[in-house]
């Protein structure tokens, strides 16, 4: 197990992570480390705790919008290739009935 010590808004945290992911961790803690310290500019220091909990739920803020816009993504890009197969399998039927008649006629 790997172990990082990270500071967030001027404290140590010795926090134990998987090998292998320690330089991940060090990114993730300056990155909510930022938000704090934003934060606490914003609003003052209004108790660590406190403080904490709501960058906290700003992070989780920013990941749930994330998540709904790769959602939203998702769903042009399933709806453009339902289109397109659609596109395809007019094709092919037009195709099937133009043999079809051609078989008819022999």
């Amino acid at each position: 197990m790997g172990q990082v010590a990270l500071k967030i808004n001027g404290r140590s945290y010795e926090i134990t992570c998987d090998d292998g992911q320690e330089e991940h961790l060090r990114e993730v803690g300056a990155y909510f480390d930022s938000r704090v310290r934003e934060l606490a500019g914003a609003v003052g220091q209004v108790g660590e705790g406190r403080l904490l909990v709501i960058a906290g739920l700003l992070v989780a803020d920013e990941l749930f919008d994330a998540k709904d816009r790769l959602e939203r993504h998702g769903a042009r890009e399933a709806e453009a290739a339902a289109d397109e197969a659609a596109e395809v399998l007019d094709g092919a039927a037009s195709r099937i009935d133009t043999l079809a008649r051609k078989l008819a006629e022999a």
